[in-house]
């Protein structure tokens, strides 16, 4: 089953309200669609989401590399050459996110071949995960109206909040007010997105230690090399590297650095593959991990509860699957739906992504 076909279909669907934290906000989803054709008719699907504050792609570049550059290179390859596929993409530096998404689509291409699921091709160890929900920067009260909405509304007890504002005035009083009006059952970590000194960081981790958080997230830059091997090195609450850590190389940096204890696992940026690679390097090395979500859409939400649920280590704590909730629409067929504080894989050969054309023909912006 070779490949003759690669699609980067750009498109956009505004969020209910934006999204705010410390490395800039979001509007709307301004996606890219990929999909990848076989002579067999089967098409693979994903989704890339760039983030041009973080990693540098943007929705053009994404189609560009895609479409003038990887895809002249994979035409003619079968869908069992995965390795041939990522040996020639990395002969281009970067471009994480659209390397992703050809990975994934390919391992969608595979499990439809084989008429099994993705998630058990990968290791098929659960049928579901537990959902963190991401608070976004808005005063501590606003903060909490959502939080105990998205709690009652679909069960949700682990919360994700965006600190990396001033952590004197408004962080750590969200968080206490997070902490009070959620109650100690619930789980709270915080992820700063590289906005705060270390010394802040320091500070703010003491202030917040009868706060029982979770984990702590790239607090302050990577490139503070010594500032943050000496907030790590104090701090009491593990540490995740995000950002910093998107290829098995800086993973390793990272961890054997000592300016991280824990790893974020996104598969929009280092697709089934990679991310596989770093899970396992994780558990070598015998550090925690969680599964982070890239701002993802209905599409990319099912690639990570696909990855997270297949493998025991990823599935020890909640994922990041919740952010699809602040669009306004979505490209599937059927949407995902969050119950009893989890989302399920969906059944069926490959990843069971749908798309809706009526919708897709509404949101591309290349027509």
């Amino acid at each position: 089953m070779k490949i003759v076909k690669v699609e980067a279909i750009p498109f956009a669907i505004p969020y209910v309200k934006p999204l705010r934290f410390a490395s800039g906000e979001v509007h709307t989803a301004d996606h890219v669609l990929v999909r990848v054709h076989t002579d067999e008719g089967l098409v693979g699907t994903a989704e890339a989401p760039p983030r041009p504050y973080t990693y540098g792609e943007t929705q053009d570049s994404v189609v560009a590399v895609i479409e003038k550059i990887f895809a002249p290179q994979i035409l003619g390859l079968t869908v069992l050459e995965r390795e041939v596929v990522h040996a020639r993409l990395d002969r281009t530096v970067g471009n994480p996110a659209a390397k992703a998404a050809v990975d994934m689509a390919l391992w969608d291409l595979l499990g439809q071949c084989a008429g099994l699921p993705v998630s058990g091709l990968l290791g098929g160890f659960g049928d579901r995960m537990r959902v963190s929900h991401m608070v976004g920067f808005a005063p501590a009260d606003v903060m909490v109206a959502e939080a105990e909405r998205i709690r009652d509304t679909y069960g949700i007890t682990t919360f994700k909040v965006k600190v990396g504002r001033n952590p004197y005035t408004e962080d750590v009083a969200a968080c206490r007010a997070l902490r009070t009006a959620l109650g100690p059952d619930v789980e709270l970590y915080v992820d700063g997105n590289r906005g705060w000194s270390a010394s802040d960081a320091a500070r703010a981790l003491r202030e917040m230690a009868d706060l029982d958080l979770t984990f702590a997230e790239e607090l302050c830059p990577a490139d503070d090399v010594l500032g943050r091997r000496w907030l790590v090195a104090q701090s009491q609450v593990p540490f995740i590297a995000d950002e910093s850590a998107t290829r098995a190389a800086e993973v390793t940096r990272e961890l054997l650095g000592g300016s991280a204890t824990a790893i974020s696992i996104k598969t929009a940026r280092t697709g089934f593959t990679a991310s596989q690679r770093v899970l396992h390097q994780c558990e070598g090395l015998g550090v925690e991990m969680v599964m982070g979500n890239q701002i993802d859409g209905q599409i990319g939400t099912l690639c990570s509860v696909a990855f997270g649920a297949a493998h025991r280590s990823s599935s020890l704590h909640a994922g990041e699957l919740s952010n699809f909730l602040d669009m306004s629409d979505d490209l599937l067929t059927e949407p995902l739906t969050i119950a009893d504080g989890t989302l399920r894989v969906r059944e069926g050969a490959g990843l069971g992504i749908a798309i809706d054309p009526e919708k897709l023909a509404r949101y591309r912006l290349d027509v």
